[in-house]
């Protein structure tokens, strides 16, 4: 029954918001479409300031790539970081992750590809993708994007909490699946 009910709304979720708030707003006497296109307008607006924090990430991810920087640390933390559940070959996720949501997915397709979906190490590299944030884009486009300069606290914080969905990753895998 509840399964039955849940189908339901997911089915019907989407048209009645579509449906919904644009007739909840007439009900208010809020002319829609011109608050539709303002809204529009401000996102459009918002785009525009973002595009060049968002240069910044994707250069510097690039430059790390391509210098190989990103596969040296890797080397080098690999010895390591293997002791506590995370193979080589999903390390260079654990550092792309915070940088770029992107970059993070080719390196999942990547364990994907050459681990297979079925190992512990491709289902663990698709639960930390899904399970961190992208904190350096986060914080240098969205608080860009509404002139936030200052994010002393943010940077450790979500740092702190990307290392905690990291460990948080390992331990789910291994405890779901085994190492």
């Amino acid at each position: 029954m509840i399964r039955a009910a849940l189908e339901a709304l997911s089915v019907w979720a989407v048209p009645l918001l579509v449906a919904g708030i644009p007739a909840w707003a007439l009900t208010r006497k809020v002319k829609v479409y011109p608050v539709f296109v303002e809204g529009a307008k401000e996102g459009f607006q918002v785009a525009v300031r973002i595009i060049p924090p968002l240069v910044a990430v994707v250069v510097a991810l690039g430059m790390l790539r391509a210098s190989g920087a990103m596969d040296g640390l890797a080397a080098l933390l690999a010895p390591v970081t293997s002791r506590i559940g995370i193979p080589a070959s999903v390390l260079p996720l654990v550092l792309v992750r915070p940088l770029s949501g992107g970059a993070a997915l080719g390196v999942v397709a990547d364990v994907l590809r050459s681990d297979g979906p079925d190992s512990y190490a491709g289902r663990l590299a698709s639960v930390m993708a899904g399970s961190t944030e992208t904190t350096f884009y986060v914080l240098a486009v969205y608080f860009g994007a509404v002139g936030i300069t200052r994010y002393r606290q943010a940077l450790p914080a979500a740092l702190i909490a990307d290392l905690a969905g990291f460990a948080a990753s390992v331990a789910a895998v291994r405890w779901l699946f085994g190492s």
